[in-house]
């Protein structure tokens, strides 16, 4: 059976003590042998061992030791073992000790009183405790801090006791306690003492407190903490008397103590809205996140600050450039938290001051060297981005400094430059200039494929004017380097040693042979899919002494760079024949351009390369090849315009999203028409501070715009009331469930319908699923027709649906035997634990890249041939295919596949095949199945069954 414990030791099973061994250990004269035997059958019986005939040995030979380390393991030893029967009755053996504990408490040695002290506080036999009662309030005149602490928390103990038993044994509790306070001068016996009384006669704290209220501020810091504590419980229990408060709290915000002034801004804010309150509240957690060098404690402020941000915005405002101070920090986390704060706290009064802020945390990228430089410079880029997508005027003043890290060795930063650099230049036509000049002059630093093809189309969208055209047309010839890209007897060495070659990687890319995700959920072979930090390019045979960056990155069989170079070229070309006057130079322009387009054609169906150009990319070349030879009017237009109208129509609705969740989240409530109004300028203002004037202000706004009825009259709280057990029983329960992230709290309100008081009433709880229930409630007794409200808490580990089910067991006084009432079952749903979010495209790529979202099926077949097997699943399975299945490269063949399965898996069911043959020529791969089910995805199920002539 388990029962509380108030003490927790490690103990080693590896070798268990014997009792025999114990009880001589006891018996003998060696104090340390006692010590070790003691500290032994502690551990036992906190294991589960009884060890019955141990005690009357620890009476006779253990209770005369003047040894203090053997007296304290003897308060140990007598704090875990069984003190009442199963009854509940005192055991007679129990007598013995009561005269050792009553000498302890008058002994000449103050270690020993106040140990013994310490003790008492965890007893709750009355039986024992009561003739124990005068010792202990003698200890509270004790000349020792250390025994007047002790006893102070003893009283506390004794008067806390269920029932009414503890008032009986100290009655004048609270006088006693509030004249030690009053004279006591050591800083935690006075702390006990107004802990007592503010748990136990809040009254008497109070005046407490109100007749020293000039006097808080010199009061230690753990007798703040507890003042803190009460105002707290007083104006949450009366909210009209916060404003007596308010003077003492804003008194302690001056503190030395850093968890003083933190608990008082905390409590500033839970007790008042007024503006002069919130910013005394804001510049306190603004100076500890100065101050404070533990990123933990900085973490929590920040996250204080962000609640500020959502309900007192326009304060927040004005603290954007403290707020900003904390990128000081080289923790990431603060960094980025920090981030979140303040880019919604931007304005058009205060952008230009971030703006500088943030480019001189940038220019410090470069300067100091530090271990994250590329993912904090990733986060500047990031935010930079954000205030200039919201206040376009800034723009000219920070995209020219970018543009720097176009060449960053964190592929991640430069990608998030130049994609910002793409959407400034479409909204910002008036530096389309000046930004095509500046990408021109730094393309030759861009060494990372990803970059490279966006910043290829800003070049073949905007190069305009023929001298921009010209220079861009010269710029890409200039990276590619001389034609051709290999020759005829580098070819002959390639293919000699083509077995010791293997796949070289474009720089900064990892290759890898597998599906993708591409936006709207369907899959596609990619060769290169993931990017990491650049290193030096590798040079291969014809590709010059110091080469291109497009040159390396073609002739490392970067493929789908070559078609974006074409296609760039391509639409020069096309503007090119616009805007110049002379025919001649554009044939003649025209002519190189498809001189190189023809090289990559050569390249790709080449030994030269290990792998061979793929069909897609080829097509896409020999149609370039084919429009520039015979352009017609339509096609012109389609290349030249529609490309960036369909750009300017993204960032449009972009945009338009973006202004639709703003208004959304815009939206407040409202408070009822027959609500009252209360009209504070006709209040009295005798004796009221500015403060208490600007509180009463904001609480009468707060009422007339509904902000007080968010928390208390929520409808739909009585949906999460379950009843657990009939009307019928002799004992009502109902729970109220609050779920809150991985925490799940249970309220259970327990009612007797019966005229007999239920004794030792307790509610047992057990979970299945992975819910585990953190504490378990204590036993109770219920007086009739009285209520009891119980509270367990329980942890989630997974997302799981989970059950909780359990009883009530009680005692009456007539019935020996424990009655048993049976509770319905809560079932805690998934979906009552899990919020919505929401994610950017390339953050959910790159997470899909990363984990593994769907369930995976291993195919075992005997069949051997690629495409006689994808038949074969679309025949027996009823599929219907969405995409023809890509070409089969090399040794290994891949085939991945788009299978839209309307009879097996429903009609929003998306499955893909993938299937590899490995160099012994068997099968191996596996199925994937999704779901677009209201825009969630989830798993459909673990397996499927494919009829194959071998058998399932």
């Amino acid at each position: 059976m388990e029962k509380s414990c108030s003490l927790l030791i490690h103990f080693d099973k590896g070798s268990p003590a014997m009792a025999n061994e114990i009880k001589e250990a006891l018996e003998g004269n060696d104090v340390d042998a006692k010590v070790d035997a003691l500290k032994k059958a502690i551990m036992l019986l906190l294991n589960g061992e009884t060890l019955p005939q141990l005690f009357i040995t620890i009476v006779r030979y253990v209770l005369p030791s003047e040894d203090h380390t053997v007296q304290k393991l003897l308060l140990l030893y007598l704090e875990i073992i069984d003190k009442t029967d199963a009854r509940g009755r005192v055991l007679p053996e129990m007598i013995l000790i009561c005269q050792n504990l009553r000498n302890n408490l008058q002994h000449s040695n103050e270690y020993i009183r106040g140990v013994t002290l310490r003790f008492l506080c965890r007893l709750s036999e009355t039986e024992i405790l009561e003739p124990l009662v005068p010792s202990v309030l003698t200890n509270l005149d004790h000349r020792h801090p250390f025994i007047r602490r002790h006893a102070l928390l003893a009283v506390a103990a004794i008067y806390r006791l269920p029932g009414q038993a503890g008032e009986q044994l100290l009655p004048d509790a609270p006088e006693l306690v509030e004249k030690v306070l009053a004279s006591e001068q050591d800083l935690s016996a006075r702390r006990n003492a107004f802990l007592m009384l503010a748990s136990c006669a809040q009254p008497r704290a109070v005046a407490h407190l109100l007749s020293h209220a000039d006097h808080v501020p010199d009061w230690g810091d753990l007798l703040q903490m507890a003042t803190l504590d009460l105002i707290r419980k007083v104006c949450r229990s009366n909210p009209a008397e916060k404003g007596k408060y308010i003077k003492i709290i804003i008194s302690l915000l001056n503190s030395p103590s850093a968890a003083v002034v933190y608990e008082c801004a905390n409590t500033l804010v839970a007790m008042s809205s007024a503006p002069t309150a919130i910013r005394a509240a804001a510049n306190t957690y603004c100076q500890l996140l100065l101050t404070q060098s533990d990123n933990n404690v900085k973490l929590i402020v920040l996250d204080r600050l962000n609640e500020l941000k959502s309900s007192h915005r326009e304060i927040m405002v004005e603290m954007i450039m403290d707020v900003l101070r904390a990128l000081s920090s080289p923790n990431l986390d603060i960094r980025r938290k920090t981030f979140d704060i303040a880019l919604e706290l931007i304005t058009t009064k205060n952008v230009d001051e971030v703006v500088l802020t943030l480019k001189k945390e940038v220019v410090k990228t470069q300067t100091i060297e530090l271990e994250k430089n590329g993912e904090y410079r990733q986060m500047l880029v990031q935010a930079i981005h954000s205030c200039a997508i919201k206040f376009p005027e800034v723009a000219s003043t920070v995209v020219h400094l970018l543009m720097d890290f176009l060449g960053d060795t964190n592929v991640a930063s430069a990608l998030d430059v130049v994609l910002f650099v793409k959407e400034i230049i479409e909204t910002n036509p008036k530096l389309r200039v000046s930004i095509i000049t500046r990408l021109l002059d730094t393309f030759y630093q861009i060494r990372s494929a990803r970059v490279c093809t966006c910043a290829l189309w800003v070049i073949g969208e905007y190069c305009l004017s023929l001298s921009e055209v010209e220079n861009g047309i010269a710029t890409i010839k200039q990276c590619l380097g001389d034609l051709p890209f290999y020759t005829t007897t580098e070819e002959g060495e390639v293919m000699g040693g083509s077995k010791k070659h293997q796949q070289v990687n474009s720089s900064g890319t990892i290759s890898s042979r597998r599906p993708v995700v591409l936006a709207d959920g369907t899959y596609a072979t990619q060769s290169a899919a993931s990017e990491t930090a650049l290193s030096a390019p590798i040079v291969l045979p014809g590709s010059l002494g110091s080469p291109g960056n497009l040159r390396s990155l073609i002739l490392s069989g970067d493929f789908f760079v070559g078609v974006v170079v074409a296609c760039t070229l391509t639409k020069l070309v096309l503007r090119l024949e616009e805007v110049q006057p002379s025919k001649s130079e554009a044939n003649k322009t025209c002519t190189g351009i498809l001189l190189i387009m023809t090289s990559m054609l050569q390249l790709g169906q080449s030994s030269f390369l290990p792998h061979p150009i793929d069909n897609d990319s080829f097509d896409r070349i020999v149609l370039c090849i084919r429009l520039l030879c015979n352009t017609g009017d339509e096609v012109r237009k389609i290349w030249l315009q529609s490309c960036r109208q369909s750009f300017a129509k993204m960032l449009a609705e972009k945009q338009f999203r973006e202004t639709e969740e703003i208004k959304a989240k815009a939206q407040i409530s409202h408070a009822q028409p027959d609500d009252l109004i209360d009209f504070y300028h006709l209040k009295s203002r005798k004796g009221m501070s500015q403060l208490e004037l600007e509180d009463e202000v904001q609480d009468d706004l707060k009422r007339a715009t509904g902000e007080f009825m968010k928390d208390g009259d929520d409808a739909n709280k009585l949906n999460r009331i379950l009843q657990l057990t009939g009307f019928s029983d002799p004992v009502y329960a109902e729970a109220f469930v609050t779920v809150h992230h991985y925490d799940i709290v249970l309220d259970v309100t327990v009612i007797n319908r019966t005229k007999e008081t239920l004794q030792n009433l307790c509610l047992e709880l057990a979970t299945m699923g992975d819910l585990k229930l953190v504490d378990r409630p204590q036993n109770y007794t219920l007086a009739p027709e009285s209520s009891k409200q119980i509270r367990a808490n329980i942890k989630v580990s997974s997302t799981e649906t989970g059950v909780i089910f359990g009883n009530i067991v009680y005692e009456t006084s007539n019935v020996l035997e424990r009655t048993v009432v049976v509770l319905s079952d809560i079932h805690i749903d998934i979906m009552d634990y899990i919020s919505p979010a929401t994610c950017a495209d390339v953050t959910f790529r790159n997470m899909w890249a990363e984990f593994e979202w769907e369930n995976k099926v291993a195919v075992n077949t005997v069949i051997q041939d690629e495409k006689e097997f994808f038949n074969h699943i679309i025949k027996s399975t009823n599929m219907r295919c969405l995409t023809p299945p890509s070409a089969m490269d090399g040794e290994c063949g891949f085939l991945a596949a788009n299978l839209y399965a309307k009879s097996v898996f429903g009609e929003d069911a998306l499955v893909n095949v993938c299937v590899e043959k490995q160099a012994d020529g068997k099968l191996s791969g596996y199925i994937r199945i999704r779901s677009k089910t209201q825009g969630i995805a989830l798993s459909l199920g673990d397996k499927i069954t494919l009829k194959q002539k071998g058998g399932n």
